[in-house]
């Protein structure tokens, strides 16, 4: 077997990575004929494409989200089933990001490149496990690529959120999270650490939730917020996405507690911007730690770093004798630009 340059295997094109054997491109920022997507996030899964491969969740959240015309076709493909593109062979392998995330493993002839899409190495009970897949080229994200990204255990945050609620029995508590991964992977660690008292939900939170509960993961008594008397939401838990937690929708809430979990809580000034009472450093992306120790555990000799701080992991892998470039792709960011409410949704809440 000859090897085939990795750059004529995947490149970056205007749309997003674009395989031109395979005739597919990862994770487009715009319509195109087939579509390989990591996982739903919306700087990830958009609609418009002729076809789209995934996960069964991930095809599932992009059709809560969408509609039932997300794409022209679907497929689903599970972890550890390969496929056949054109003149290459796809894999997909579990990233610990949000349940049903994917790293796409794209083979052709005897070369390897590894797509991470977005993942975490930390544990979360909401989704499998991350996966190391060796590879020749590993294309890593990068959102949290810099040294003073470090996220200590959600636990240990968890704890800083039930010590607030016991301080303040008198004040409502509002946690701002994604609304796919980071607020369920919230209430379950909340679940973990003993809380059992019901917890509350924005409507927008509640399809992609009561999703995840379908796909067996408990999550314990969840209650909308809608509906409910001021006074009787004095020391609950709410989770809303980020956009509500500064919104006319707090007022009914009696004094309520601002939260926001976040791997950003760990740069004080982001949480004073968003004017959060209580930052909490809870991140559903690899900090620095983890991006080296995966990019190390790949074996990888040449690294191409995407979305984030490009530069100081370039710098690190060229330290350690690695190959690598930033692949300056454009389009994806933090889950929460996709995350605002509807309008007129705040009434429905």
């Amino acid at each position: 077997m000859t090897r085939m340059r990795p750059q004529d295997i995947l490149m970056p094109v205007a749309a997003g990575l674009c395989c031109k054997p395979g005739g597919f491109h990862i994770d487009p920022i715009r319509p195109v004929e087939r579509a390989v997507i990591t996982h739903g996030h919306s700087d990830h899964a958009r609609p418009g494409h002729g076809a789209v491969l995934a996960t069964q969740e991930t095809l599932d959240m992009m059709r809560l989200r969408y509609g039932d015309n997300f794409a022209g076709t679907t497929q689903a493909i599970a972890y550890g089933e390969q496929i056949k593109l054109g003149d290459v062979r796809i894999k997909l392998h579990p990233a610990g990001h949000v349940l049903g995330s994917a790293q796409i493993a794209v083979s052709c002839k005897d070369t390897c490149i590894v797509a991470s899409g977005d993942y975490k190495d930390a544990p979360d009970p909401t989704c499998a496990p991350f996966e190391v897949v060796p590879c020749d080229v590993f294309i890593t994200e990068a959102t949290f690529g810099l040294p003073v990204f470090r996220h200590g255990h959600a636990a240990d945050e968890i704890k800083k959120l039930l010590a607030s609620v016991a301080l303040f029995p008198e004040r409502a508590h509002l946690v701002g999270a994604y609304s796919l991964g980071k607020a369920q992977r919230v209430i379950a660690l909340l679940r973990a650490a003993g809380y059992d008292a019901p917890i509350y939900l924005h409507g927008a939170m509640e399809k992609i939730t009561r999703y995840y509960e379908s796909r067996g993961v408990a999550l314990g008594e969840l209650r909308l917020v809608k509906g409910m008397k001021k006074a009787d939401l004095a020391g609950t838990i709410t989770l809303a996405p980020p956009s509500a937690t500064s919104d006319i929708w707090t007022r009914r809430f009696p004094d309520p507690v601002t939260a926001f979990a976040s791997g950003w809580m760990r740069v004080r000034a982001r949480a004073r911007q968003r004017g959060v009472e209580l930052p909490l450093v809870i991140s559903d992306h690899a900090d620095w730690d983890g991006l080296t120790a995966t990019i190390d555990a790949t074996g990888a000799g040449e690294v191409w770093v995407t979305h984030g701080q490009e530069d100081a992991l370039v710098h690190w892998c060229t330290a350690k004798g690695l190959a690598a470039r930033p692949l300056d792709l454009v389009g994806y960011g933090e889950e929460d630009e996709g995350d605002t409410v509807p309008l007129g949704e705040d009434a429905e809440a």
